[in-house]
């Protein structure tokens, strides 16, 4: 069974907490390191950066990683051996994050062949267009067990919402806001709203909610109104001032019980 589904299929009412970061950042060679740490550590699910020069989704937190990164000199194909490294210790699901344009001109087919290879269980492409999903990506996908996550926004209809949860797998990442990633200090009643909105729906596939999870609040707010919280930004900015996974998941815990 895909690692995403075992995930969820057996949490039970367990909030689940995933973290993002930018491979080959703040080094080239410390991805396996970040990983197994944070495996170590407790959290659940992983959500690996693919390094973009044009990141139309992420705040300038996440496109100063992504620019650090490839100057580093990480690619798609060097971040494939080194999840390779270290597949046989990874145990959590890993989720490949980049843009449509780096996975067109690596190769679909390539692309998921070697996820499969790598022990990665799913991708989040923030620019792939739907129609392109449906007839291009996911039979691919679905031959390679493996899972592709859409994002829905407080501005995603109803009648969209409930087409992506018909024929999607995995979990449904709920971005916070229509805006640009980046640490939040609260999520206003407007928000408050959207979660229970989508609450209310009672969807398929479990949610996850990213953008502007940064500290106690925003933390029990995503985790009360869905399966857990995915946190990006917070967990970056603390990695590259640390330098030390160890150190930035301690500053992490740290700030998010405050």
């Amino acid at each position: 069974m895909n690692r995403i589904d075992q995930l969820f299929n057996n949490r039970g009412d367990r909030k689940l907490l995933s973290l993002y970061f930018c491979a080959g950042c703040p080094t080239l060679d410390g991805t396996a390191d970040v990983i197994t740490t944070l495996q170590q550590r407790g959290i659940d699910m992983i959500e690996v950066g693919i390094p973009f020069s044009d990141p139309l989704a992420d705040g300038p937190v996440i496109q100063e990683a992504a620019t650090k990164a490839l100057r580093n000199g990480m690619t798609l194909s060097l971040l494939f051996d080194q999840l390779r490294q270290v597949k046989e210790q990874v145990r959590i699901p890993l989720i490949l994050m980049g843009y449509l344009n780096v996975v067109m001109h690596f190769g679909i087919e390539r692309f998921c062949r070697q996820c499969v290879e790598s022990g990665v269980a799913g991708a989040i492409i923030p620019d792939l267009p739907f129609k392109d999903y449906l007839e291009t990506v996911k039979p691919v996908a679905d031959r390679y067990d493996l899972r592709i996550i859409m994002m829905i926004t407080p501005e995603t209809s109803e009648e969209r919402i409930r087409f992506i949860d018909s024929h999607t797998d995995g979990f449904i990442y709920m971005v916070s806001s229509a805006s640009i990633t980046g640490a939040q200090q609260n999520f206003d009643e407007r928000k408050q709203g959207y979660f229970k909105r989508i609450d209310g729906m009672h969807l398929r596939n479990p949610r996850m909610i990213g953008f502007g999870i940064s500290n106690r609040q925003t933390l029990e707010s995503a985790q009360a109104n869905a399966a857990g919280a995915i946190i990006g930004s917070k967990f970056v900015s603390l990695l590259n001032e640390t330098l030390s996974p160890d150190t930035a998941i301690d500053r992490l815990y740290k700030a998010l019980a405050e």
